[in-house]
């Protein structure tokens, strides 16, 4: 049993009994889920909308869009792929990107003649690091924005600085180790015909009218909850086998819900204490980084949901919140547990035959990390000063 598979099967259990034992008080459970439901229930649609939306095609002919615009250039083919993996993962969350844009490149990448290394590697750090801009883009992000009530323009306000650098740091030092391999020309594989041109086309429509809902301010949990909808009922009518009970992410939600509750529980068990000197205090640069620091640190630990969930109470203001994201956001390069869209994009890639040489990959990202935190809360700290 792998680490995440073990996850799944242990986690449920000690959150259960947690609530049982009495350890999560009852107030406190009903306030924890009063809290999370919408979230939990945009996470649910957002997954239908994504997986419908690639069984329509959508997603393979954007990619394959995407290779024609390079015109054969291997350099310009991975800098649509950056563009490609910050849009997505901006607007549609990391474990999306993970998920759904891994297999793409990768198989892009072969028909094309390429290594597809550099466009893998690419993929599972801006999954990560280009997830600070919107709500929508990471879990973390939602519980952010909910606490600070922020609209998403206010949202991407405040967070604005450090998602840059969050784009910009990593994609300077991919350029720089994959130099070589980006370099030159390529010849374009043909794409594949749509399977259903009905399907494909109402799907482009879905994303079209979705994607500036999701900024607009209207709660983000309603807006895929209506697309997630809309697909279902499009999909029963033309391609009905589509649509499975696989659609529900089943184990994503319970680990998501094992780790509110076992946090909550050890919140309310004096967490906050024991965590207070790790956190600091103040909203001075060095305090800021002193944060940030700390959820890089636990994410990589044991993962950065429950690495923010646990560092939360100590960010009691806009300010230490956006730097505890730096940190849990775009912190976790180094273990491949650091965040649940790095699990995903590896799992991914061992179905296609690549395997990630973990120690190298732990450096690489400890390096960009070293060189990225620090930058993005300094960008915060000018921003909020």
């Amino acid at each position: 049993m792998n680490l995440r598979n073990a996850s799944h099967a242990i986690l449920p259990v000690i959150a259960v009994l947690c609530v049982l034992t009495g350890l999560l008080p009852g107030p406190d459970l009903a306030a924890l889920w009063e809290r999370i439901w919408p979230i939990l229930l945009f996470v649910t649609a957002m997954t239908v909308v994504t997986d419908l939306l690639f069984s329509a095609g959508v997603f393979e002919r954007i990619i394959a869009g995407s290779a024609r615009l390079a015109g054969g250039r291997t350099l310009v083919l991975w800098l649509v792929t950056v563009l490609l993996a910050v849009a997505c993962t901006v607007f549609f969350s990391l474990d999306t990107t993970a998920v759904l844009l891994t297999p793409l490149v990768v198989l892009l990448a072969r028909r094309a003649g390429l290594p597809p290394l550099p466009f893998a590697v690419t993929i599972v750090w801006l999954a990560n690091t280009a997830s600070l801009l919107l709500p929508v883009s990471n879990l973390t992000n939602l519980l952010v924005q909910q606490r600070l009530q922020l609209s998403p323009s206010a949202f991407a306000e405040l967070v604005y600085g450090p998602a840059v650098v969050g784009v910009v740091v990593p994609c300077a030092v991919l350029l720089l180790i994959f130099r070589r391999h980006l370099v030159g020309r390529f010849s374009p594989a043909p794409s594949r015909a749509a399977d259903d041109r009905v399907l494909l086309r109402c799907g482009y429509v879905v994303l079209a009218l979705l994607l500036p809902a999701l900024v607009s301010g209207i709660p983000v949990a309603l807006s895929a909850t209506l697309a997630a909808v809309v697909l279902t009922v499009l999909f029963a009518v033309r391609r009905r086998d589509a649509l499975t009970f696989r659609l529900i992410p089943v184990n994503p939600l319970l680990l998501a819900l094992s780790l509110f509750v076992l946090v909550t529980a050890a919140h309310a068990q004096g967490l906050d204490a024991f965590l207070a000197p790790a956190a600091g205090t103040g909203e001075g640069l060095t305090d800021l980084l002193q944060l940030a620091a700390a959820g890089a640190a636990g994410a990589n630990a044991v993962n950065n949901l429950p690495a923010y969930l646990a560092l939360e109470p100590a960010a009691g203001s806009p300010l230490r919140l956006a730097a505890l994201l730096i940190g849990v956001n775009l912190g976790p390069l180094v273990t491949p547990w650091g965040s649940l869209a790095t699990l995903l994009w590896a799992e991914r890639l061992r179905s296609l035959g690549l395997h990630i040489r973990w120690v190298p990959f732990g450096l690489i990202g400890l390096l960009v990390t070293s060189l990225m935190l620090p930058a993005a809360v300094a960008a915060l700290w000018l921003s909020g000063a």
